[in-house]
């Protein structure tokens, strides 16, 4: 700790592929920042993630405009250290002003003055603005249904990296969105015998017709879309880059040895509950990954394009026993479960940043990331400006576009009028 105070334009709290992207922006137009990060730069990449994980979208599409990935073709996956590693050699592409191993613990706004105090593991701060950069994965969250008092091992998703740290037995992965099916299809084919419970879900096709998802997405303008549908907010996306990238389907997952059960509804003691819901879910799911498949037939036939047809895509198995005979309930001792995964997401912590930037329920508030608080600014949550906004490539254009706000303000707090007079 030091007596001394810092003083900045701008700070960045977070570092990783937000904060990087704002300090480029905020460095191409010369704009005096300084950004802070309690790890290391990309930590969630490299310790918050299995250690299998390859990115969801291949190496073309899920990165920065200005510098491609390493070993790693335009069309492969890239492994969760190769894309730390790929934050890091950018930042200091462009020399990013980061301070490592620093933690933002409070910022509030100065009395009487412009500017907030921010008061870090390391001293305080002066800033006139603060980016909060450090996006939507803070806190795991693990709902209050788990069982509180149980011999069985439970983690969360952020901290399971691989089959051998769990304990001999089966294992009940609850979520099935991106990370849920992909820990669940690891483990199984380690040996383990897998319950993996599903609820509602979207399920993109991997490719269609010779092109990624992820180029479907942008040329359909769907990337783009600026609000998601009410109720549609947080719906999982089921999708994996992983053996070379797959399309998700929760048939096959079945006939592999992975027994599907619906929505996990309560436990009592070491009996687990699951809703009726398993076929209307997976069904749903089936509905969205056709209607892609629909646009991207209109689109080929509006454009003239010579793609080639994929009929088979249309063709799915049959429902497996799990779906017409669904497991309603399930006594996981007699099961031989002796392992939870709680693939079931997170939540943004603010609790560090004390100003008026935040609605009843504690969520930002915002317009594509230009908070209610004047001064403050939001980058790297879900749909701040578009769909995209989560990804790589959209946390770039989003810090792009704060950037440009942020240069606007000073233009305005360092204009001084041609005389002393009133204007009129």
């Amino acid at each position: 700790m030091t007596d001394e105070i810092t003083k900045i334009d701008t700070l960045v709290v977070g570092a990783g592929q937000a904060g990087v992207a704002m300090s480029e922006h905020l460095t191409r137009l010369g704009i005096p920042h300084l950004v802070l990060e309690k790890n290391r730069i990309a930590e969630a990449w490299i310790s918050g993630r299995w250690d299998s994980l390859v990115a969801n979208g291949p190496a073309w599409h899920d990165r920065f405009p200005g510098m491609e990935f390493k070993d790693t073709g335009p069309d492969g996956f890239v492994p969760k250290d190769q894309v730390a590693e790929y934050f890091a050699d950018y930042a200091d592409k462009f020399n990013a002003p980061i301070r490592t191993g620093v933690e933002v613990k409070k910022v509030e706004r100065n009395l009487g003055r412009v500017g907030f105090r921010v008061e870090t593991s390391e001293g305080v701060i002066e800033a006139l603005r603060v980016v909060a950069a450090t996006g939507p994965f803070q806190r795991p969250v693990i709902p209050p249904i788990a069982p509180q008092q149980s011999s069985l091992h439970q983690i969360h998703s952020a901290n399971y990296h691989n089959p051998q740290q769990l304990p001999e037995g089966g294992v009940l992965v609850v979520g099935a969105g991106s990370s849920g099916v992909q820990i669940a299809d690891e483990l199984q084919r380690a040996g383990k015998k897998v319950y993996l419970s599903v609820g509602p879900h979207d399920r993109p096709p991997r490719a269609y017709r010779n092109r990624d998802f992820c180029w479907w997405l942008g040329v359909l303008g769907l990337w783009d879309v600026a609000a998601s549908q009410p109720g549609r907010e947080h719906v999982t996306i089921a999708v994996s880059g992983a053996r070379g990238g797959h399309t998700v389907d929760f048939r096959r997952l079945a006939n592999q040895g992975v027994n599907l059960v619906g929505l996990t509804k309560d436990f009592q003691n070491d009996v687990v509950t699951f809703q009726s819901d398993l076929s209307d879910n997976v069904n749903r799911g089936d509905e969205n990954y056709l209607s892609l498949l629909d646009a991207a037939d209109a689109y080929i036939a509006r454009n003239g394009l010579e793609l080639p047809e994929e009929p088979e895509a249309r063709h799915f198995i049959a429902d497996p026993a799990c779906m017409t005979h669904p497991t309603l309930q399930l006594d996981l001792v007699a099961a031989g479960v002796t392992s939870i995964i709680w693939a079931t997401g997170y939540v943004a912590d603010y609790s560090w940043l004390k100003v008026n930037a935040f609605d009843e329920n504690n969520k930002p508030k915002h317009q594509r990331g230009v908070s209610s608080e004047a001064g403050v600014y939001f980058l790297g949550l879900p749909w701040l400006s578009r769909r995209g906004s989560t990804f790589i490539w959209g946390v770039w254009h989003d810090a792009k576009f704060i950037a440009d706000q942020i240069a606007i303000q000073r233009q305005y707090s360092e204009y001084r009028a041609a005389d002393s007079g009133s204007l009129k």
